[in-house]
């Protein structure tokens, strides 16, 4: 089938095919989340130290020891996905995750089996990290490529969607077992609860991924591509493209880790509001980002990414100091959650058209591969430790608003990028952006 036909008749994607490419994010999210969340208790449980400090820095450090398998999970399944497949690679990564749930689920605690307890919660961060690292390459490539030309934004927005839904499903539990659970019970087994729910996800997401079939332009390219170019070929042909790729998601990663996943722990160690309330203030901050999200991924469809991710980050930059100083000014529970859903709003506008627009900027062969890497090392520097320097940070600067400086670099860096970005007409379909992307004919 020639481009020209392929875009006169686009494939639209079944709810399933959206469904498979959103589930895999969505559960690498929720167990990021549920660690997130609980991580007060399982500093306690797993990591016991000689002050509560340290044994939180202890476990915000195994939290980001995960983040360094990302990369190299990026490269290894996101040179599979574009090899053998982007099916094969979603079926795998899901099953992996499933296996890291498990272990965290059902890991004996320190009390029980002394030293092996941390090793086991190690282990498990480092499979989750490695599975994570091919999850977004592969799906996003297999969500972007399944989409009808005029309409990859709004598609390639239900990432960002499942990953908010996945914050909130974790969140709402975390409040449910926080204001049901006495504090003894919620360290025997309560906390337990949120991984075993997330054991439900797997088989589910592995049913669904295994009747997908891969998507059109996928196996075009692949039936047409003689030779595959090798890794350090396609990276120096990509580093434009590598460099915006990284600053947009640097700026996302910092502000999920630091909004979705830190915040509940700043409002409860330094706002020093009760961790019930800390959770419904977060939730709330989520359903403004999940309503944002799909809003503003369908009208880039209109206007183009770049003019809306230029706008929000701009908004995100100024906004942020502000309102921390703000909430820190007068520690209330409505305080607290009109900075939540008027930042996460805001973050909601701005990773909207971001998954399509950087998947835009890589050519069909090795879009899962530039991916993967493009979005793995910003995760692994800036956020997998994005806890561990905050927490750091409030320490060392005695000010308990240092957070919000993090945030604002992440946007300044983000900013910087997306005046690089190169957009594309709504029309073009993807393989003709091989034609009009400066570096992809190299590759």
């Amino acid at each position: 089938m020639t481009i020209a036909a392929m875009s006169a008749r686009p494939r639209t994607p079944k709810p399933l095919q959206v469904a498979a490419a959103v589930i895999g994010n969505a559960l690498e999210w929720y167990d990021f989340i549920c660690f997130g969340l609980m991580t007060v208790i399982i500093s306690r449980l797993f990591f016991p130290a000689g002050s509560q400090y340290a044994s939180l820095l202890l476990t915000t450090a195994t939290f980001g020891v995960g983040f360094f398998m990302r990369p190299i999970g990026g490269i290894v399944l996101g040179i599979y996905a574009d090899r053998s497949g982007r099916k094969s690679a979603m079926l795998l990564v899901v099953g992996l995750m499933t296996v890291a749930i498990a272990m965290l689920a059902f890991a004996p605690t320190y009390a029980a089996i002394g030293m092996a307890a941390p090793l086991i919660i190690v282990l498990a961060r480092l499979l989750q990290g490695f599975s994570a690292g091919g999850e977004f390459g592969s799906s996003t490539s297999f969500l972007i490529e399944s989409a009808p030309p005029h309409r990859r934004g709004l598609y390639g927005s239900w990432q960002m969607v499942g990953q908010g839904l996945s914050v909130l499903i974790g969140t709402l539990l975390g409040v449910l077992l926080t204001r049901g659970l006495s504090p003894e019970a919620l360290d025997s087994w309560g906390w337990r609860v949120p991984f075993l729910f997330g054991l439900l996800i797997g088989p589910v997401g592995l049913y669904i991924r295994r009747h997908l079939d891969e998507p059109e332009i996928f196996l075009q390219e692949r039936s047409t591509m003689t030779a595959k170019p090798g890794f350090g070929m396609t990276l120096a042909a990509h580093v434009r493209e590598l460099s915006v790729c990284m600053g947009l998601v640097g700026a996302l990663t910092i502000s999920f880790y630091v909004l979705l996943l830190y915040m509940p722990t700043f409002a409860n160690t330094q706002l020093h509001l009760p961790l019930d309330q800390a959770f419904i203030a977060q939730s709330l901050g989520l359903v403004s980002l999940i309503v944002a999200t799909p809003l503003s991924g369908a009208f880039s469809d209109h206007v183009g990414r770049k003019p809306i991710m230029i706008g929000g980050l701009f908004v995100y930059l100024v906004v942020t100091y502000p309102l921390f100083h703000w909430v820190q000014e007068g520690p209330s529970f409505a305080r607290f959650a009109i900075m939540q859903i008027l930042l996460c709003g805001v973050v909601g506008v701005i990773v909207g058209p971001l998954s399509t627009a950087i998947a835009e900027q890589f050519p069909t062969g090795v879009r899962s591969t530039c991916l993967s890497v493009g979005y793995n090392l910003p995760v692994m520097i800036f956020g997998g430790f994005a806890q561990f320097f905050v927490t750091w940070l409030i320490e060392a600067t005695g000010s308990p608003i240092a957070p919000a400086f993090y945030l604002m670099f992440g946007a300044a860096g983000g900013l910087l990028a997306a005046y690089y970005l190169v957009e594309h007409g709504r029309d073009v379909p993807l393989p003709a952006l091989a034609a009009l992307t400066p570096g992809i004919n190299a590759a």
